[in-house]
């Protein structure tokens, strides 16, 4: 994680892509990339662009499945910085970073590079104390968090396929706001490959080994329900978002026998069957017991912990994305339409979930995502003006 305690300066702009640009010429002039008798490489194909305006922003559930890298960046705004103003400018940004017709692309293609926006506690409290994404997260135990990496006013989340996309984005929108906002900390991650549950849908393996994701509000009706924000209108097609950066003690989950890792998560390992049976993306039987009595899947498992009908709660749209830097661990980014839906279950889990004695949370925060966007509508313009 790279932090900047001063604000965002074009000159900084132009640092970060001049690297990214340098490095590309570098790799380009390898002396395996023109050798006599040596097959030409493969070009990749280009992945289908996703467009940046509708009801809903991009990078949510679209693309269906996630894109591999993610970069997000917490920042704060000034005291007297025009909220509206702000995050139309970065909206016509982020359509001309998208369709590939903003210069400080450097004429890298966009492919499926997505950006989502959201706005933190204390912006939404000067909306209205009682809307939507106005609470802030509460503490919980095994936190460690410095108090720049808590909280924030302003979330960017960039999404591509392409790796090289994410600082060259990330920069041109900081510069795009100038000294209107001053970052407090960002983090780079990536999913793993993506593992086909059925019906159309996939999910990736954790750094802990496991399939991950694999229950959220999938169909458009869960995702009515439990998903996205029905009102107030000025939020209405938005959704709340939850980042949670942990370091996940691996040598200490690797000793365990496979077995005993799979009754920490209450999956099979290499197929991510419930241990009460069943297929990869039927629900757990809590009830299933053996011969003499004990729960198939362990009391502390954390799918009996984190599970919505135990909790008592919506289900969450999950998103988990491996990282190495500070520290090797996880970025846990979660979407539901009720802050509550989190909360009650992180709450519940704190209880004895064994899982959670591998983690140590460094970084948290919540946002509002605000509604879609278009010409006519800019970003944020319900809420803002």
């Amino acid at each position: 994680m790279h932090r900047a305690d001063h604000r965002p300066s074009r000159r900084r702009f132009l640092d970060v892509t001049g690297a990214v640009v340098a490095a590309g010429l570098t790799a380009g002039c390898t002396s395996d990339s023109a050798q006599p008798g040596r097959p030409a490489p493969t070009a990749a194909a280009t992945p289908k662009p996703v467009v940046a305006t509708g009801r809903h922003q991009a990078g949510i559930t679209l693309p269906q499945p996630a894109q591999p890298n993610l970069l997000a960046v917490v920042a704060d705004l000034g005291a007297d910085v025009a909220v509206g103003p702000l995050l139309t400018e970065l909206g016509q940004a982020i359509r001309a970073l998208t369709t590939g017709s903003d210069p400080r692309l450097l004429g890298l293609p966009p492919g499926d590079l997505t950006v989502t926006v959201g706005v933190g506690p204390r912006l939404v409290r000067t909306a209205g104390a009682s809307l939507p994404g106005a609470a802030d997260l509460p503490r919980f135990s095994r936190e460690r968090i410095a108090a720049r990496a808590r909280g924030g006013d302003l979330l960017i989340q960039i999404c591509a396929s392409d790796a090289l996309l994410l600082p060259v984005v990330s920069a041109a929108l900081l510069d795009q706001a100038g000294d209107r906002v001053q970052e407090r900390w960002r983090q780079s991650a990536r999913r793993g490959a993506n593992v086909p549950l059925g019906n159309g849908l996939t999910a990736p393996r954790n750094p802990l080994g496991f399939i991950d994701g694999i229950v959220g509000p999938n169909t458009a009706a869960e995702q009515r329900r439990d998903l996205w924000l029905a009102g107030p209108p000025a939020v209405a097609g938005g959704t709340i978002a939850v980042l949670r950066r942990m370091e996940l003690d691996l040598p200490r989950f690797a000793a365990l026998s496979v077995a005993e890792q799979e009754a920490v998560f209450g999956r099979r390992r290499a197929s991510g069957v419930p241990l009460s049976g069943g297929t990869l993306a039927s629900g757990p039987n809590l009830g299933a017991k053996t011969p003499d009595g004990r729960y198939l899947v362990p009391a502390d498992a954390h799918v009996r912990r984190a599970h919505p009908a135990v909790v008592g709660v919506g289900h969450m749209l999950r998103r988990s994305y491996g990282t190495d830097e500070p520290a090797p661990g996880l970025l846990f980014i979660s979407f539901q339409n009720d802050l509550r839906t989190f909360t009650a279950t992180l709450t519940h889990m704190d209880v004895s979930d064994a899982l959670l004695q591998f983690t140590t949370t460094t970084a948290s925060a919540t946002f509002l995502i605000l509604p879609g966007f278009d010409r006519k509508h800019p970003l944020g313009s319900q809420l803002f003006g």
